[in-house]
């Protein structure tokens, strides 16, 4: 699928903020489930059996602390809190904390020593509590925030897909006019013409279905586009300038071609020469690109809308693969119609 990496390189940074980070991976991670409630095991475990006098029961308290925390992390969170049954979970905690200050009560009692310190032990409930609510609560929006990552990137590539693909049959039909007109005026130009749509097709069908092509392979695209446009049309003529070292400089496909079809569409003049002037130049790691094009004395009706089609859909396809990185502009002048882009490579 074309232009996916790119997204992909513009959302680098963020990937490597979730999926890079090895705490979030093994706060969240299935595969560290094991070794998270080892660790957790271990350190209960040490502090119940550092802190005496004040816990002179440990093992007791550690059985129950145990049996508290995973009751409330696998069922109390999940089944009340996780479905906004906010009251009905807050009053389950609560009455886990005064069952197990009584039970603490009557255990002193039944034993006739203070084996168990009642307001440490109902205090230790609270926190044992909130930080299995807190880990859960944290897991769960950490899972639902790269599921919304994941949705929003896909629904993304389907868009930019969609906009690339309006591209394709909107040239095709205006070549295969081009051609049907020629047919009957000038058959060898209109099979000249036929000849150059199939190596553009060829073009469009292999190389642009790949994630990136060279810079020098999509300007030549573009060279074989006007030739092509040439042929059908005598009063025309165009100039490709290209500076800075091009050699290995690779792009998204077909980004220009929208610009370059716009600029050909609407400057066709019966009365004068038109002409597209195309400029690509690399500086400083940023590619600046310039289309001009010549605008007919007399507007015809066609020609009423400049943008077209072809510019929306190059314009929401720059937002999508540089969202920020690259710059566009349209100067609409009197004489010239002229589109200026700027790309941070």
């Amino acid at each position: 699928m074309s232009d996916l990496n790119y997204i992909a390189m513009n959302d680098f940074s963020h990937k490597q903020s979730i999926n890079g980070n090895w705490v979030f991976q093994f706060l969240i991670s299935s595969k560290y489930r094991l070794v998270r409630h080892l660790l957790l095991i271990i350190l209960i475990t040490i502090v119940l059996y550092n802190s005496t006098p004040e816990i002179s029961k440990p093992t007791l308290i550690l059985i129950f602390f145990f049996l508290l925390f995973y009751v409330n992390m696998y069922l109390l969170v999940p089944k009340l809190l996780f479905k906004n049954k906010n009251v009905q979970y807050c009053l389950s905690v609560l009455a886990v904390i005064i069952i197990s200050a009584i039970s603490g009560y009557f255990y002193n009692s039944a034993t006739n020593e203070n084996g168990l310190n009642i307001p440490l032990f109902s205090f230790l409930i609270m926190v044992l509590v909130a930080a299995s609510s807190s880990v859960k609560l944290f897991q769960k929006w950490m899972v639902d925030k790269q599921l919304i990552d994941e949705l929003e990137k896909s629904k993304t590539y389907a868009e930019l897909e969609q906009l690339k693909n309006q591209i394709n049959p909107h040239f095709l039909f205006n070549m295969l006019n081009n051609a049907n007109v020629l047919i009957k005026k000038d058959p060898e130009k209109a099979s000249q013409v036929l000849i150059k749509l199939s190596d553009l097709l060829r073009y469009q069908l292999y190389d642009s279905a790949r994630d990136k092509v060279f810079l020098t392979s999509d300007i030549h695209f573009l060279e074989d586009f006007l030739n092509l446009e040439k042929v059908r049309r005598d009063s025309f003529d165009f100039l490709i300038s290209k500076e800075g070292n091009l050699g290995g400089v690779q792009v998204p496909p077909l980004l220009f071609i929208s610009f370059v079809e716009n600029a050909v569409k609407h400057n066709n003049d019966p009365a004068k020469l038109s002409y597209v002037h195309l400029f690509f130049d690399i500086r400083n790691n940023e590619l600046f690109f310039k289309c001009i094009n010549s605008k007919p004395a007399l507007k015809s009706v066609n020609n009423t809308n400049t943008g077209g089609v072809g510019l929306a859909n190059i314009s929401r396809r720059l937002e999508l693969l540089f969202p920020a990185s690259h710059s566009l502009s349209i100067e609409d002048n009197q004489e010239t119609y002229c589109v200026s882009l700027t790309i941070i490579l």
